[in-house]
């Protein structure tokens, strides 16, 4: 079976260009074990064999692989954060931040900030842009609906002000979705944007190795401009931010203070 599983990586990184050796092993694996299991496959070259064949197959592997869960404003209190202390402290650098939501899943978090930069910015003068490897959250992205239970924890004036309620949808408003530009990006090989003042990457490297991390911090840290800010997810503390050119100013916040 990992003789099985080796040869299917390689297939995969042929086949899509995605390099499954820089996610965790154990877990990646098991994933795609769920997924061949849950489809009728029992090994891993019928299921590559199937994948090529059958688009829709091919779809569910993609999103599944690239863990597309989400919600708005999640973990409040750094959104609070980011509101009271960080943003007012890029704003004393620059009027017009640069920001962009790294792997940004089917929306929720680049909205989220839409949603919190009125609190400084009209509408009108706020772009933002958000990237993902999957293309399917990216559409799902752009059509901007959602369950009641992804909104839990965002503020009741954003919901009432730029929501459209039907049953359980929640579709939002075209003024915040006009705010946002959405890529197709991928961390582990594709140019990374430059000049970036914010970059919110949350609850994405978890599941990457130790050497696609040091990969991925590194070219935060070319994309970030002097003294830019990277907010990361709640359980991606990074280990000896120096090594990164970056110092923590609050936590799950780093500021880039030199170039590496």
């Amino acid at each position: 079976m990992q003789l099985d599983y080796e040869w299917f990586k390689k297939k995969i990184w042929e086949y899509v260009g995605i390099n499954l050796s820089y996610y965790k092993e154990k877990q990646m694996k098991r994933r795609i074990e769920s997924l061949m299991k849950k489809n009728g496959f029992e090994t891993f070259s019928d299921y590559y064999n199937a994948l090529t064949k059958d688009q829709k197959l091919f779809n569910e592997f993609i999103n599944y692989l690239t863990i597309n869960v989400s919600e708005f404003y999640r973990n409040p209190q750094q959104w609070e954060i980011l509101e009271k202390e960080i943003m007012p402290y890029i704003l004393k650098r620059t009027k017009r931040p640069k920001i962009w939501s790294a792997a940004c899943s089917t929306g929720e978090e680049p909205y989220s900030i839409v949603m919190l930069l009125t609190r400084f910015f009209p509408l009108s003068e706020i772009k933002i842009l958000a990237t993902d490897i999957d293309d399917d959250a990216i559409r799902k992205a752009k059509e901007g609906v959602y369950m009641k239970k992804s909104l839990e924890g965002l503020p009741q004036e954003f919901v009432r002000r730029f929501f459209r309620e039907n049953g359980e949808l929640y579709y939002i408003s075209d003024e915040i979705k006009r705010c946002v530009e959405f890529k197709h990006h991928d961390l582990l090989k594709d140019p990374y944007p430059k000049d970036m003042d914010l970059i919110v990457c949350r609850n994405v490297l978890i599941y990457f190795t130790e050497e696609a991390k040091d990969m991925v911090y590194r070219n935060f840290n070319k994309s970030l401009v002097m003294n830019g800010i990277l907010f990361v997810g709640s359980t991606e503390q990074i280990i000896m931010p120096q090594k990164y050119g970056l110092k923590p100013i609050k936590t799950f916040f780093y500021e880039k203070v030199m170039n590496i």
